[in-house]
């Protein structure tokens, strides 16, 4: 039987991205309806409002202009996560290191043994110029840049409930896409196990074809309906609970180009700068603080009086589905899985498994049974590679002023594949060919910065007098780059400004 019907239940952005990337595929068959069921019981969580910069893919073919992504969100630009302190500030004194988003490799050069061998008391961050472009607030794009290009890589930070508006408008409109409101409450299943029906709250029963479960944490269709187990990563990552404050952006404020992660003695704070406001979060382990002292942080970190505190609170369940696709349905954002705000993987995953969908959607029933075990193959990969890199920040500090740190560092809980590439980043850095798979969402790049940010150590090089010389000529060029910079690249409020004000004048 040919699917023709697809419903997509819960909009948000998990929804609205699969929407958008189905209607990419499909939209050119008029056969193919494709219908988004919204709650209006249900708000956006939007726990992440940042992204990497593998979102741009999905925009560009979606036909979703920068500009308006800019202005219509809040949007500012992210060059990466600038983590604070987590190594021991007592050993180092107030650190942090970046994690940015431009290749490490300088040139297309690989200076890494040589800062391992000859310089490694210098920050990794110095072999190239994003960090400390990023230190200097300064943008990633030139004000004559083009639509989703820039001198450095970037994503955005933008409001989530923004940001899902401007996909829902835009897969209406250009893929005609079908939004209807409706809270379903349950599933009715034919003989073979699919879902046949959906059972709404004023008993109404909705047909369809194929269904997608973006319901978030409450995974209607894939928990309560087909009842899919949960697998926990509790005993990996630890953090359970975020409580979350959006804060007013001041009038002279800058805005930084990055997102900051400042480590606290039993999780972590998000820091993430809009044009309007800074999304602010503060993440923990319940096992570890309690939340009298987790609001007490909170309000420190933010410069607060605890009584003007009133965040929401938020318990995040920790894990994934043990399968991503089940008969005539799959889930997507919340429904399938979460780890944890830390390096936006929540969007990412999202992003990644719409578009894995939308790529290899079955055009007849008869189907499934071919490309669903290939799509749990892929999906379960990625998620249990997501869950060593998150988990990477946490076994490497050094922090000892928690049973909370002490713990992340016991090496009973890394997985047989992170064990197995520490061990061998011990002898050298890591490179293209440590990460075999085109799945590893995080790959060689992303563990250079996390591994040596965090003063992970590597085996010395013997390195030749070529390449010693090369490394030192490339290195001295980033800081001549550096010094320079602000002679071409807008501060980053700046460049964001004169967007806004340049859209204003268009629109008069």
């Amino acid at each position: 039987m040919k699917i023709k019907r697809i419903a997509i239940v819960g909009a948000g952005t998990s929804g609205w991205l699969a929407a958008n990337h189905l209607g990419c595929e499909l939209s050119a068959d008029a056969e193919i309806e494709i219908t988004v069921i919204e709650s209006k019981d249900v708000p956006t969580i939007g726990v992440g409002e940042g992204t990497v910069p593998y979102i741009m893919k999905g925009l560009k073919r979606f036909g979703i202009s920068e500009a308006e992504l800019l202005n219509s969100c809040d949007a500012t630009f992210k060059q990466g996560v600038k983590f604070v302190n987590w190594l021991d500030p007592i050993k180092h004194g107030e650190n942090y290191y970046y994690h940015s988003f431009d290749d490490p490799y300088p040139n297309g050069f690989n200076v890494t043994p040589y800062w391992n061998s000859y310089e490694g008391s210098k920050s990794f961050d110095d072999i190239g110029v994003q960090a400390r472009i990023s230190e200097l607030g300064l943008s990633p794009k030139m004000k004559n840049s083009g639509e989703y290009e820039g001198e450095l890589s970037y994503a955005y930070h933008f409001n989530a409930a923004k940001f899902a508006n401007l996909l829902a408008s835009n897969a209406q409109k250009r893929f005609n896409v079908k939004h209807q409101f409706a809270t379903i409450e349950g599933i009715k299943r034919c003989n073979e196990g699919n879902i046949s029906h959906l059972i709404t709250a004023d008993g109404d029963e909705l047909a369809f074809d194929f269904y997608i479960d973006c319901s978030g944490f409450s995974a209607v269709l894939i928990g309560k309906g087909l009842a899919v187990p949960f697998e926990s990563k509790a005993k990996e990552l630890l953090v359970d609970t975020a409580l979350v404050q959006p804060m007013p952006l001041k009038a002279d404020e800058d805005i930084n180009p990055y997102t900051t992660a400042t480590a606290h003695k039993a999780g972590w704070i998000w820091d993430i700068p809009l044009t309007t406001r800074r999304g602010t979060g503060f993440v923990y382990s319940s096992k570890y603080m309690s939340e009298s002292e987790a609001l007490a942080l909170y309000a420190e970190y933010l410069g607060v009086n605890e009584k003007d505190l009133s965040p929401k609170k938020l318990p995040m369940a920790v894990g994934y589905r043990k399968e991503f696709w089940c008969k005539n349905c799959v889930p997507l954002g919340l429904a399938q899985g979460f780890l944890e705000p830390l390096e936006a993987t929540s969007i990412l995953l999202s992003d990644f498994s719409a578009e894995l969908l939308a790529k290899n959607f079955p055009r007849d029933s008869t189907n499934i049974e071919t490309i669903a075990p290939y799509f749990n193959k892929v999906v379960t990969y990625v998620w249990e590679r997501t869950v060593d890199f998150i988990k990477l920040h946490y076994c490497l500090s050094d922090r000892t002023d928690s049973d909370f740190w002490l713990d992340n560092q016991d090496e009973t809980f890394l997985s047989a594949e992170l064990k197995e590439r520490l061990q061998k980043f011990k002898l050298c850095p890591p490179q293209q060919s440590d990460f075999f798979s085109r799945f590893d969402l995080f790959n060689e790049k992303n563990f250079l910065y996390v591994l040596y940010g965090m003063k992970f150590e590597t085996q010395k090089t013997i390195l030749s007098d070529k390449e010693i010389e090369m490394s030192r000529t490339i290195l001295k060029n980033n800081d001549r780059l550096v010094e320079q910079a602000d002679q071409h690249l807008l501060k980053h409020k700046d460049w964001l400004m004169g967007l806004k004000s340049a859209m204003e004048k268009s629109k008069s």
